[in-house]
């Protein structure tokens, strides 16, 4: 069967100033799939996720997204995207209930689904009781929760989640993987960014390791420590020999000498 690409990126950069975020980056992402990218602060992750939203323009390359170009067509592919950043900005001065019913208006979400849609959320994360108090009282891991609900109301084709576990308790961490390899089941494509590489290792198909905007190495898992040559490796331990950090027990030993 032919793969299905939900999202490209050809020699895509990316400059700020004179610091170069992105650089040349080449992507394919397929429909369904959960892909990670993964790298250290810096390496270009919130960025790249920021061009394939539309939210910042590339200064050479192509993106496309389901068949859509997010500089030509900003609405269209917002319409067909969820997004969260790392840190989500929501209207503090609403309370929860009211900015996902504002959030659903917003993408059209039927009005006679909408209601049970949000409760259904509200409940699996665990913020029934809570929605009618205002967001500016949430904490970190509840904004967070509700930045995820809004993201998924609409039922999108593409999630783009920007360290979306970043917050959250462990019971809530566990529904988002298990609600994002549901979706995948059900075709939606996922791009999340992590610097965790236990989580990126247990829920991606595939990851493209990411240091100072390059691609370094792409693939499952278990293609990268093949390609590392470390078959019977931590994803950790490829991460850091790919980014040529290998070296990190010689410098605590140095330290702590």
């Amino acid at each position: 069967m032919d793969r299905e690409i939900a999202v490209s990126l050809r020699g895509v950069s990316r400059s700020f100033g004179e610091t170069r975020a992105v650089s040349s980056l080449d992507l394919e992402i397929e429909r369904g799939s959960i892909h990670g990218l993964l790298g250290p602060n810096g390496s270009g992750k919130s960025t790249t996720m920021k061009m394939v939203m539309g939210l910042l323009k590339p200064d050479a390359g192509v993106i496309d997204v389901y068949g859509k170009d997010p500089q030509r067509d900003p609405i269209g592919v917002k319409r067909i995207v969820g997004y969260v950043p790392e840190t989500p900005r929501l209207y503090e001065y609403l309370t929860g209930l009211e900015y996902l019913d504002f959030v659903a208006d917003v993408y059209g979400v039927d009005p006679e689904v909408k209601e049970e849609r949000i409760y259904e959320f509200l409940d699996a994360f665990g913020l029934d009781g809570r929605e009618n108090e205002m967001i500016s009282g949430y904490s970190h891991g509840m904004k967070q929760k509700t930045a995820l609900i809004g993201a998924l109301l609409h039922r999108p084709r593409l999630l783009i989640l920007d360290e979306p576990l970043g917050g959250l308790d462990p019971k809530s961490a566990r529904i988002v993987k298990d609600i994002l390899q549901r979706l995948s089941g059900e075709g939606v494509t996922t791009i999340f960014s992590t610097h965790i590489m236990e989580i990126a290792d247990a829920l991606c198909d595939r990851i493209s390791v990411l240091y100072n905007g390059e691609k370094l190495g792409e693939g499952s898992p278990a293609e990268l420590r093949e390609m590392a040559g470390r078959p019977r490796s931590t994803l950790e331990e490829v991460f850091l020999m790919l980014t040529g950090a290998d070296d990190v027990a010689e410098i605590v030993d140095a330290l702590m000498g």
